[in-house]
């Protein structure tokens, strides 16, 4: 299953997406976790200190290698030069799952131990003052794209993504590449208005959208957010001492967490994992043809010199039945 996290800066997305990576490892499930946040703060919330969260190593930084290894023998693509974060895969393109070795993983994942089990994390790089002028944070988060772009995951596998919240996330087709977005708000007007452009954006799409209100305080919360929010209003947490401990660096073991949190999570889980049989990979492969096709006439034609249309590979649909060549 494929989840994104978003929300605004400081509502808390990339605590509560910590959480719930802790909460799938414990569970043994098989976990990529990927931080496509601008502020990189997920290897932190996950327990890395400060040096170990610098030393990983950033997509962004390796998207030459990840575009030669993805485009495999396809012969539409000429050169990884000519691959864009939004290029599909066809005949002869690698594909990546989650639990296996590859380059990809080699070159950008390293693991992390968690109470009860291990994960994956990836994370993008930060936004640095050499990107000003030069691009802009989505061409980072363009490694992420072509990543699930090329991603086949089954039942009980886990890619979670701390996300970068308004526009970013609408200048290519990333959105739309999770079975479920889980969209953290605080009970305020600045706290729903990532809901509102969200929803109104990936209406089009059949994204599937919850909001998770968080640092509720009482009733009137919960009422606000329900009146602004309506059904999509998943649940809602409030302060947590766990997560103060977590915060300070000092985390207590995971199955301490609040019984209330816990739930919380249970609930998260379980809306996720319902969105499995709603998978249409014709759909999913459909949305990605048309978000590269849009961004080959918008700039990647002109900018790689070719004609990126012609590597859309129309008998080509991303699927579990799909196998990829070595």
């Amino acid at each position: 299953m494929k989840i994104a996290f978003v929300g605004k800066g400081g509502s808390g997305k990339t605590t509560l997406s910590s959480l719930f990576i802790r909460h799938l490892a414990a569970a043994g499930a098989a976990v990529v976790a990927i931080d496509a946040d601008i502020n990189q703060h997920l290897g932190a919330a996950l327990g890395l200190d400060d040096a170990q969260a610098a030393a990983l190593p950033a997509m962004g930084e390796r998207l030459s290698l990840i575009k030669d290894y993805l485009r495999g023998s396809n012969p539409r693509i000429s050169s990884a030069a000519t691959m864009i974060k939004t290029t599909p895969p066809g005949e002869g393109s690698r594909l990546v799952g989650v639990r296996e070795p590859n380059p990809v993983y080699d070159a950008c994942a390293r693991p992390v131990e968690l109470d009860g089990g291990a994960v994956r994390l990836m994370v993008t790089g930060p936004f640095t003052d050499a990107d000003l002028g030069v691009a802009c944070y989505h061409s980072k988060t363009g490694a992420v794209e072509l990543f699930l772009n090329h991603l086949v995951d089954t039942r009980d596998e886990y890619v979670v993504v701390d996300m970068t919240a308004g526009s970013d996330s609408f200048a290519s087709g990333l959105f739309t590449r999770f079975d479920i977005t889980f969209l953290v708000a605080e009970p305020t007007r600045k706290g729903v208005s990532v809901y509102r452009q969200y929803k109104e954006y990936a209406s089009d799409f059949g994204v599937v959208l919850k909001v998770v209100g968080n640092k509720v305080q009482g009733q009137d919360d919960i009422d606000f957010l329900r009146a602004e929010v309506g059904e999509d209003l998943l649940l809602t947490v409030g302060q947590s001492d766990w997560v103060r401990s977590m915060e300070k660096g000092r985390p207590p073991r995971f199955e301490l967490l609040e019984d209330a949190n816990r739930r919380a999570l249970r609930l998260l889980r379980v809306a996720a994992d319902a969105t499995y049989e709603l998978r249409d990979w014709e759909r999913y492969t459909r949305q990605m043809v048309h978000f590269h096709l849009r961004n080959a006439e918008a700039w990647g034609n002109e900018r790689t010199g070719a004609d990126l249309a012609a590597q859309v590979d129309p008998a080509f649909v991303l699927g579990e039945g799909v196998a990829a060549p070595v």
